[in-house]
């Protein structure tokens, strides 16, 4: 049995259930209070300038209109080019994007192994020497995959680099985010000495894509794509389960916080959230709070205050 296809079927569900499971946590967390915090990118007509729809005269009684397009405009700058953090720390975004944009392209290289490997297993060769698709597929494979991981091993040493020397940084760097990026950078490396030593042209890679989708465990290959492939793996696996789950946490942070713009309506859903909230028991030990654990919330806030606080 091919120990490298096993790794991968295993490091694949953990990710998918890793993932799931903190989307549910997520999801199901109490509301926020809200941060007022405009613009909100999905308020039409009024974003560009930070307005809201509260300056409307009497605007519970009028339907809200909303933009998903403005929403993109604001998501697809912030998620490929990193616009935040170019915009409020450049240095920063310099060492930053080629580390993010080189693992978008390694995505894309992922799905171009996949469309490679199902046109192969289809009788369609994916050479530069055959149909017209598979020479695309074949070439830009290449150039992506390359591009990748000379892009990644450029970002993931430069924020280490960063987080080492620079005094500011590594005030609050603790020792599992040196490890994260000292995993990205030896994953990197072993994967570019197993390309330009063993799969250039990522062919040994798109068959063992391939042996993925056939459930092939008779696939081998040498000892650096075994390696690339085996550390790749973990690395996925990983992920979900640190911090750098933010790939997907981000979604809830912009949606569910810093656009949640929903007004709280007599008899509305909020009120109806809200209300269960309240009745939560209150063990803060603070002595203005004077919770026991038996006292909800509304206790607390009726209670007398106490003399002197």
């Amino acid at each position: 049995m091919s120990l490298i296809v096993l790794v991968t079927y295993v490091s694949a569900a953990v990710f998918i259930v890793a993932v799931v499971s903190r989307f549910v946590k997520y999801a199901r967390l109490p509301m926020h209070l809200r941060w007022e915090l405009y613009p909100v990118a999905h308020e039409k007509g009024r974003a560009k300038y930070g307005g809201s729809y509260l300056e409307e005269l009497d605007w519970w009684t009028k339907p809200r209109e909303s933009s998903l397009f403005g929403e993109l405009k604001v998501m697809i700058p912030e998620i490929l080019l990193l616009a935040g953090v170019r915009e409020h720390n450049k240095s920063h975004w310099l060492r930053s994007f080629p580390f993010h944009f080189g693992l978008y392209l390694l995505g894309g290289v992922v799905g171009l192994l996949l469309v490679g490997a199902v046109l192969e297993t289809a009788g369609i060769a994916v050479s530069r020497d055959e149909s017209l698709l598979g020479r695309v597929v074949y070439d830009a494979t290449y150039v992506v995959g390359w591009m990748g991981l000379v892009l990644g091993l450029v970002g993931s040493i430069a924020l280490l680099a960063r987080r080492l020397f620079n005094t500011a940084y590594r005030a609050y760097t603790k020792k599992v985010d040196y490890f994260n990026l000292a995993f990205f950078v030896v994953t990197f490396v072993v994967a570019l000495a197993a390309h330009a030593v063993e799969d250039p042209y990522f062919v040994q890679l798109r068959s063992y894509v391939g042996s993925l989708v056939t459930a092939d465990f008779g696939f081998t290959a040498g000892a650096l794509l075994t390696s690339e492939v085996i550390l790749a793996s973990l690395l996925v696996a990983y992920i979900p389960l640190t911090h750098m789950s933010h790939f997907f946490t981000k979604w809830f942070m912009y949606h569910g916080i810093r656009w949640s713009d929903e007004p709280a309506q007599r008899g509305g859903k909020i009120e109806g959230r809200v209300q269960q909230l309240l009745k939560q028991p209150v063990s803060w030990s603070a002595p203005h709070i004077r919770g026991d654990g038996k006292k909800n919330w509304v206790d607390v806030a009726t209670s007398d205050v106490m003399e002197g606080t």
